[in-house]
Parts: C-alpha cells; structure tokens; sequence
C-alpha cells in the first residue's frame, strides 16, 4: 500500500486540489508543499485521475492506517455466501433426518443457502410426493432460520428445496408462506391417504411424509 499513493515530492503535476474538513481548494502544488512543511504533515494524492489531482494534508501513516482499518471493515461486511447440500435418501428414517437437519440449522446460521434434496433410485421414484412432503416437513422445521426460495420440484431423480437464510432481525416467516406451505402438504397428505392401503409402513420415508404433513398443520394452529 505504501507504493500506491503518491507524497510530497513525488507528486509532480502543477497544481492539486486540496481537500480538508473546510473544504476544497486548487493551488499550485509547491504551495501544498509549503502547507504541509507548515502544519508538518504530508500531501498525499488520494485521487490521481481527477482534474486536478486530489490531495489531502495528514501524515502518511496515519493515512496509511486508515485505509488499512477501512478496508478491513469493508472485508468483514462482505459475507461469503456459499451452497451448501443436505441430501435425503428413499427411505430416510428420523434419526438421519434430525441429523441433517441440524447441519442446515448450522449453514442457514452462518449466512449459507442450503439445497436440500431426495434422490430417488430406481424404483423408488414411485414415491416421488412423499418426497416432497419430506422436503415441506423440512422447510417447515427451518422456518425461523431459513425462508423457502424454491418448493420442492423434481428434476431427474432428484427433487430440489432451496432455502436462503433470514437475515438478522427478520421477523419469522409470514402468515401466508405458512398457509402455502401447510396446504401444499394437506394436499399431497390427501393423496397419501387414497393411497396408503398400497405403500409399505416402514418407518422410513412415508413417516417423515406423515410426520411432515403433522408439522406444516400444527404451523397454521400457532
């Protein structure tokens, strides 16, 4: 940094604009000099590029220090947003499912989105909407971390949940993505009920789709 500004005699051009908590002033840049020499600080060209170049009266390092802690302040407000994934399988069973859903707890926490989503092998694809009652029950337990960018949607073999984290001091999620929500898993609960004589009960992924329609309700009855 100390090679990226001009001082003192290193600037060479003939005249500057001197900028100060009064205001800003042109002159010739051998008096700057003499106002520097005066109040025995130094004339750093802040802006080269302007017409006539900027300049401001203050000692090099502690102009140095300033931009240093500046750009410090600016790195540590630039959050780093990255993806993370929670991959569910056929036939996930609540142990896997409370696991994971601590790690996105954790991701949405740090300012990360989180990708859930359910791949469905071979024949398994048959249980495509208990899948995405899974997924509803997911996004549905991460309501005060998270809020839902994309409902569950399949592409191939698998179905995708986006979830972007909340930022501090927002309010949990509205009245009405909780309605959405909780009537998209009423929904598919409807047709798991039509066709639960058929489906095998086996603890696994049909009771997290049971067990995701409960959560949703309970979410319209707070």
């Amino acid at each position: 940094m100390k090679n990226q500004y001009r001082v003192n005699e290193q600037i060479r051009v003939r005249e500057v604009r001197v900028v100060s908590e009064d205001g800003a002033e042109v002159m010739p840049t051998r008096k700057a000099l003499d106002l520097a020499r005066q109040q025995g600080v130094d004339l750093v060209e802040i802006s080269p590029n302007a017409q006539p170049p900027v300049c401001r009266l203050i000692d090099y390092s502690k102009f140095l220090y300033q931009q240093k802690k500046r750009q410090k302040e600016l790195k540590q407000k630039q959050v780093k947003q990255e993806v993370k994934e929670i991959r569910f399988g056929p036939q996930t069973d609540d142990h896997d499912y409370q696991f994971k859903l601590k790690h996105a707890k954790e991701f949405l926490e740090e300012g990360n989105k989180v990708r859930a989503y359910v791949f469905f092998k071979g024949r398994s694809i048959l249980f495509k909407e208990q899948g995405e009652v899974l997924l509803l029950r997911f996004a549905a337990d991460l309501e005060d971390f998270g809020k839902v960018e994309q409902l569950p949607r399949l592409e191939g073999k698998k179905m995708f949940l986006f979830i972007a984290p909340k930022k501090a001091g927002v309010a949990k999620q509205s009245q009405q993505k909780r309605d959405k929500l909780a009537a998209e898993a009423a929904r598919k609960q409807a047709d798991k009920e039509m066709q639960q004589e058929e489906a095998p009960r086996d603890g696994g992924l049909f009771a997290n789709a049971i067990n995701g329609a409960d959560a949703l309700k309970k979410l319209t009855e707070e």
